[in-house]
């Protein structure tokens, strides 16, 4: 059926749709058939999975570099360092309809999604422009310190005595560093831009050299997503979160819950009808969502990460474009939002 709805939506991109008369669809029905979306929420998880590598002078940190809490055990472990929410428009198979074309009046041409979403009638719909706005950390290079160890460093008969002369050369690099930034060195760099490469060439010679003492701590993003349905007044598993494992499903118990909770916000009335599953209900009109609104929230282990309105087609109504305003007489152009399936736009001449 996906096939099939996607081609008439195609063509009805191309060519002019006669009349209008819309209805509920039942298959076998031709004409443009369209469905209107319902809400889903991706859950999306940005999860930092950090590794630590002792260094091989780590035992010297805190004798020749005064530094503290230096751990010689590697360690492997995750953390969450975001979570987000977004409301996402998929089709709602209870919500498919049918515009049948006539041959008496020019009204419109119909422009759907991939997705059968109705997009635009009359013109063309907004560009769905999708971007990756996650900033994920990724793993980056670390200098091998040995290439700014001098003779002597390397050829030490001891840990100790390298890493005696190794924090020599570190404080040798502050101390240039400090005369050039105030000024004071023999050879000052000529122009600001000299004094850049000499001070960032200066700051990774000491950073891999420290590094010998304090070891190197890897840090790379990862996200994860899942979708789920809004309920009114829930609070859903979306996924599970361990410090040893990351980002799980949320049927893993090794984890613990990462809560979704959704609570509608003034609901929209909406009208309750009889069913008739024998008859097929003439409805006069394009068919469209006024979505209503939820206030949406993750937490986990007690710590909100996320808590926003967002819109959501569930808690809402639909309502119908007249098929007045389609006519010979009226050239009526709506532009729809796909992910809620409300008009963004509409205006005639």
């Amino acid at each position: 059926m996906k096939k099939t709805i996607v081609t008439l939506g195609l063509l009805s991109c191309l060519t002019p749709v006669w009349g209008q008369d819309v209805s509920a669809y039942i298959p076998g029905d031709e004409g443009i058939v369209y469905f209107l979306p319902k809400t889903a929420l991706e859950v999306n998880v940005i999860a930092t999975h950090v590794t630590y590598q002792p260094g091989e002078l780590c035992q010297y940190a805190n004798r020749y570099l005064r530094l503290t809490d230096v751990s010689d055990r590697p360690a492997d472990y995750w953390e969450i360092k975001q979570i987000d929410v977004r409301p996402v428009g998929i089709p709602d198979s209870s919500k498919v309809y049918t515009i049948k074309l006539k041959d008496k009046a020019l009204t419109s041409n119909v422009e759907l999604t991939k997705d059968g979403l109705v997009k635009a009638i009359n013109t063309n719909g907004y560009k769905e422009e999708k971007t990756d706005d996650y900033q994920l950390e990724t793993k980056k290079e670390h200098e091998n310190p040995r290439k700014y160890m001098t003779e002597d460093a390397l050829m030490a008969g001891s840990s100790a005595k390298m890493a005696e002369l190794i924090a020599e050369d570190i404080y040798n690099i502050r101390d240039s560093k400090n005369l050039i930034l105030r000024g004071q060195a023999d050879n000052m760099p000529k122009d600001g831009e000299s004094l850049k490469l000499v001070i960032d060439n200066l700051e990774k010679q000491e950073r891999a050299m420290t590094e010998m003492f304090t070891g190197t701590t890897d840090r790379e993003d990862k996200l994860f997503s899942v979708r789920i349905l809004p309920e009114n007044r829930s609070e859903k598993i979306a996924l599970r979160f361990s410090k040893e494992l990351g980002v799980l499903d949320a049927e893993n118990l090794a984890g613990d819950p990462i809560y979704i909770s959704v609570n509608s916000i003034a609901p929209l009335p909406t009208i309750e009808e009889e069913p008739d599953s024998k008859k097929k209900k003439k409805l006069g009109g394009v068919i469209y969502n006024i979505p209503g609104k939820g206030y949406v929230s993750a937490t986990f282990k007690g710590k909100e990460y996320f808590q926003k309105e967002l819109p959501i087609v569930q808690f809402g109504t639909t309502e119908v474009l007249v098929e007045d305003l389609f006519s010979k007489k009226i050239n009526t152009r709506v532009i729809f939002d796909p992910e809620t399936g409300r008009i963004l736009k509409i205006d005639k001449d």
